[in-house]
């Protein structure tokens, strides 16, 4: 499908599923190179990087642990600047790499908080890896270990991404059409 309609809102493809599998694989590669002594945790942000995670998950070659964590700080095709924590983290990080997993950073308030959070539990070290990057969006001094790509600054659904809770299910990612 080259054009989907959300809600109120109509989307046109603007990166295709095999473009994103390509930079999942690169990513899992480069943190196995950098992780390889070691059994990284990684902790997937909720609800939009479920689908990274679980492919991410399945080209990591190496020892490692998942977990999951729910923070939002977006309503409707916004962010609010406010993060709010919803479901909390189980583990024991002390000691461990953590490599905290985001489906997208754009104004980068949600992964400077978890960031910040994290730091208490005394890991070994915290990186971030996320699948899409807006440098034109970035209000914080957010700079992700590994990148999957760069984009503009433009609103996205699908692959996890979503529009007010819709638009996740679709496997590739679309960008809204402004009429």
């Amino acid at each position: 499908m080259d054009r989907i309609q959300i809600l109120d809102k109509v989307f046109e493809k603007n990166i295709p599923f095999e473009r994103i599998h390509e930079a999942i694989v690169k990513m899992a590669h480069a943190m196995h190179s950098d992780h390889k002594d070691s059994d990284p945790l990684f902790l997937c942000v909720l609800n939009g990087c479920f689908m990274l995670a679980g492919d991410l998950f399945k080209e990591y070659p190496g020892a490692c642990e998942i977990s999951f964590i729910k923070l939002s700080s977006y309503s409707g095709t916004s962010t609010t600047g406010e993060v709010k924590s919803v479901i909390g983290l189980n583990e024991d990080i002390a000691g461990r790499v953590v490599i905290i997993l985001e489906d997208i950073i754009d104004s980068g308030i949600t992964v400077s908080h978890l960031v910040k959070d994290l730091k208490g539990y005394n890991p070994k070290s915290i990186q971030v890896a996320t699948l899409l990057l807006k440098p034109a969006a970035l209000r914080m001094d957010v700079k992700p270990d590994y990148v999957g790509m760069d984009i503009p600054n433009d609103f996205i659904v699908g692959y996890g991404l979503d529009y007010n809770g819709y638009g996740r299910n679709y496997k590739d990612i679309y960008k809204i059409v402004e009429e």
